[in-house]
């Protein structure tokens, strides 16, 4: 990655930051959309350089940084002209060179928890043709693990019964582009000594390929 973009989020009295940041990256994510090529694959990865993860919490920050190993694609994707409309909301840098120097480098990748009942139930209602209601409250068969069990043991149990479980990975609240439904993007961040190529996905994350940090 030779060059990049930021954009930082000015959230103000009318508009907090977790608003701001579905708006633009749900704008962001529809760029990289149609500029995938025939294999899906995407030339531009992304970074928060901000981001911050405890053991309570994690938060992406203010900041996002687009990066593409020339500026031909950064300049056809033209961030500026995407996020128009969140102009008094959204700063939008010129195309920059990265750092000769940098901190290190960083994989971006979507984290899917599989242990949010709301999520387990709303599959469970797919995969069964039942409405989300009937598929959280209803008795279903599940499989609990109890302490260091190696087996599960099969119950009937709701969803809405299911212990809730804290997230703490940062996420970003957008509308999926086939049926429309809001969903979270979860954003996990790996740390890492040496740059990695790879593919990056229309979200502009990637399970190998890595971004510098600076």
């Amino acid at each position: 990655m030779r060059c990049y973009q930021e954009i930082t989020l000015i959230p103000n009295a009318d508009i907090n930051r977790h608003f701001l940041w579905s708006k633009t990256f749900q704008q962001i994510h529809l760029g990289l959309v149609e500029i995938q090529d025939a294999q899906k694959r995407v030339p531009i990865g992304l970074s928060f350089p901000e981001y911050k993860m405890d053991e309570k919490f994690g938060i992406l920050g203010s900041k996002l940084r687009l990066f593409a190993t020339d500026e031909s694609a950064l300049t056809r994707f033209d961030a500026a002209s995407r996020l128009s409309r969140l102009s008094d909301y959204v700063h939008c840098t010129g195309i920059r060179p990265v750092p000769s120097t940098v901190k290190g480098y960083a994989v971006y990748q979507r984290e899917q928890p599989k242990t949010g009942r709301e999520r387990l139930a709303r599959r469970y209602a797919k995969r069964h043709n039942l409405d989300y209601e009937t598929a959280f409250n209803g008795k279903v068969e599940l499989c609990a693990k109890y302490d260091n069990a190696t087996e599960c043991e099969r119950m009937l149990m709701s969803y809405s019964e299911m212990p809730y479980k804290t997230i703490t990975t940062p996420f970003i609240r957008l509308k999926s582009l086939s049926s429309g439904n809001m969903f979270c993007l979860w954003i996990k961040k790996k740390e890492i000594e040496n740059s990695l190529n790879g593919i990056f996905t229309t979200y502009g994350l990637s399970s190998a390929a890595s971004v510098p940090e600076f």
